[in-house]
């Protein structure tokens, strides 16, 4: 679960990047959250992520109160939460195999749980045939498929996906959300956030709308026909 009560953020500029904000999305949701560039999406993923503090108000994540827990011990909820970055952020020496495992080798896991967990999520996103091929191989919509397999590997409660579909091609974006869908429907939390509006309404579900550091819409639309 992740919940805000009354959060405020101020940038040492002066910039009201989110103005007492309240928002709650279940176990097992799916939310879009949207807004344009400024609207306050990346302060509420860094306060989710325990990078920043808010001036005021509560958070909760995944069972933490985030207010009690020191930046020393940020690790412990990050590993309750898989991130998916616009731009990939893959290893590039590595090939998809590695690129996942990565993950759990930093954790220590066992290495028969890496040996059995990694192909089974990398055949969930569909590389099954590209376990061996590097990022520099792989096209745009297989690069972010496997950030989604790197994202999903440690069993998350909940994922974030930062602009999932920023550099891709509307087909693979569709793909992209679809595989999330796929993932949020055997239980894991999803909050995809977004400015391609589009392609939330043709999806529909869940959609927050954030402008200028506030909530203006939260609610479910349904998926344009």
């Amino acid at each position: 679960m992740v919940e805000l009560r009354n959060v405020s953020v101020t940038y040492s500029n002066n910039t009201h990047a989110l103005n007492d904000v309240s928002l709650r999305i279940n176990d097992g949701e799916f939310a879009f959250v949207v807004g344009k560039s400024g609207a306050g999406k990346s302060t509420l993923i860094r306060l989710l992520l325990k990078e920043i503090s808010p001036d005021s108000g509560k958070i909760m994540v995944n069972g933490f109160n985030l207010d009690k827990i020191k930046k020393g011990k940020a690790h412990k909820l990050r590993r309750t939460i898989g991130y998916v970055f616009q731009d990939f952020k893959l290893i590039n020496t590595m090939n998809v195999y590695d690129n996942v495992a990565f993950v759990l080798r930093s954790i220590d896991a066992p290495l028969k749980y890496i040996r059995n967990r990694v192909p089974y999520v990398i055949g969930l996103v569909g590389l099954k045939d590209k376990v061996k091929c590097y990022p520099s191989e792989l096209s745009g919509g297989e690069q972010q498929r496997v950030a989604l397999a790197r994202a999903l590997v440690n069993d998350p409660q909940l994922i974030i996906a930062d602009e999932p579909t920023g550099n891709l091609d509307p087909k693979n974006s569709i793909e992209i959300i679809e595989l999330l869908k796929g993932i949020n429907e055997c239980g894991t939390t999803i909050m995809m956030v977004t400015h391609e509006h589009d392609l939330v309404r043709q999806f529909g579900g869940r959609t927050i709308n954030i402008e200028k550091g506030r909530i203006t819409f939260d609610d479910y639309i349904g998926y344009a026909q």
